[in-house]
């Protein structure tokens, strides 16, 4: 794992939005370009409408580059795959707290697997879920769209929710990650709002000017614009 500015705002492209027929080739490009960790959306057709990959791909990619893998496990059940993506390489994982009954064991597990601990919440899931979680947790990671696919536009409301959870937070080291229809016209409300990581897919990916992009959400993340939600 490798961590470039420490203290500056993550941003972690989304593979989703990459070309599946050369993942690997694509993870060094972002690398390349200036991102600071590789998202992987996994998901499983059950849990949320879309299949993607496991964690002989996670594997596959590992040597692509040296920056966190920040995971998102979109599946359910998610205890008995957690050892096979820690053994593939991931630096993060992140489970749903509506994929689990037992979400505090889950993420005791996670941990003793040796990644950092993520929880992740649904749009209609409220952030009070995380209030007896908060010392387990390495990352919280905001739903602003409904998962399943990319490309859909970010839902206003969970700006408050992440004014709430920053609260929630305090002094804690968590990071505070946001999900879904994350573009440079609305980067710097979400920020202002409690984030410190963005994952973008389409925003990264589209026109294959991938530099450009992650320079501009940087850009975007710096300011406070809220004029732009979509």
């Amino acid at each position: 794992m490798t961590a470039r500015d420490t203290n500056r705002i993550k941003i972690a492209p989304s593979i989703l939005s990459a070309d599946f027929a050369r993942l690997g080739e694509e993870v060094r490009a972002i690398d390349a370009a200036g991102c600071d960790w590789i998202h992987v959306d996994v998901m499983d057709g059950h849990f949320v409408p879309n299949l993607t990959i496991g964690p002989a791909v996670v594997k596959a990619l590992r040597p692509h580059s040296a920056l966190t893998f920040d995971v998102h496990l979109m599946i359910d059940p998610v205890d008995p795959y957690l050892e096979a993506f820690a053994a593939a390489g991931s630096d993060i994982i992140t489970v749903h707290a509506e994929a689990g009954r037992h979400v505090d064991r889950t993420l005791q597990r996670v941990r003793e697997l040796g990644c950092k601990a993520g929880l992740s919440l649904n749009p209609a899931t409220p952030e009070s879920v995380v209030e007896y979680l908060l010392d387990r947790l390495d990352l919280i990671l905001v739903m602003s769209v409904n998962p399943g696919f990319g490309g859909q536009s970010f839902i206003p409301s969970q700006l408050e929710k992440l004014r709430r959870l920053k609260a929630m937070i305090g002094d804690r080291p968590i990071v505070l990650e946001v999900d879904g229809g994350v573009v440079p016209g609305n980067a710097g409300a979400i920020v202002a709002a409690g984030a410190t990581a963005l994952v973008a897919g389409s925003a990264v990916f589209r026109n294959g000017t991938y530099a450009a992009n992650i320079a501009a959400l940087r850009v975007a993340a710096a300011g406070t614009d809220t004029a732009t939600l979509s």
